[in-house]
């Protein structure tokens, strides 16, 4: 089986939280659907929370400290990326914003990207067509067609709509797993390290 890399970047301020809820479930969903695919998927979770200050602080200095940084690499360097909001005043939060204000501007190009959001009601249903795809279509990502959003009442289990939530996870899931599965891995972020070439290899393609 080949492996793959999966970034999870969850926006959740409490702990525990929905917002890490949701994330863990597409997380599962999306391991078992590209475990049917023949692929072996390793998750690295971003926990926004624990990276609040730090994003200030880039804001005001326009530099990432080394835990910041070393989310950001997570996120630029995995196959694929599920980001999952609260939702705040009819959008994402300002610390998922500004999270992903400081990736690089092409850290997302063509990467496939699962959104996912939570909310108190469902009248916030429609922050992920408003709000998030904008967002990632900016950042050219290339984003699954279902995204999950989750009010109160959907996490009640048996309900029509607790298993409305869990056929738009699975649904969800198996989007992402056909694009990370039509993908080669992502390249290494420093191409001295990759074992598979050659040191001759390197300089040959160096101009």
């Amino acid at each position: 089986m080949s492996t793959r890399t999966i970034a999870v970047v969850s926006a959740g301020l409490s702990n525990p939280s929905s917002t890490r809820l949701l994330a863990d479930r597409l997380t599962a969903a999306a391991q078992a659907a590209l475990a049917e695919r023949g692929i072996t998927a390793t998750v690295e979770v971003v926990e926004l929370r624990e990276h609040a200050r730090d994003l200030a602080d880039n804001l005001l200095t326009g530099l990432a400290n080394k835990t910041l940084q070393a989310a950001v690499d997570t996120v630029a360097g995995a196959d694929a990326v599920i980001a999952v909001t609260p939702v705040f005043s009819a959008s994402y939060s300002g610390l998922f914003k500004t999270f992903f204000d400081v990736l690089d501007k092409d850290a997302l190009v063509g990467k496939p990207v699962l959104l996912g959001a939570t909310a108190g009601t469902a009248r916030h249903s429609l922050v992920l067509e408003h709000a998030m795809r904008p967002l990632f279509a900016y950042l050219r990502a290339t984003v699954v067609p279902t995204g999950v959003f989750a009010a109160s009442e959907d996490w009640a289990g048996g309900t029509e709509a607790g298993r409305g939530l869990a056929d738009r996870v699975d649904r969800a899931a198996g989007e992402l797993a056909d694009l990370v599965a039509g993908r080669p891995p992502a390249a290494p972020a420093d191409p001295f390290a990759d074992p598979t070439t050659s040191f001759e290899d390197l300089l040959r393609g160096t101009p």
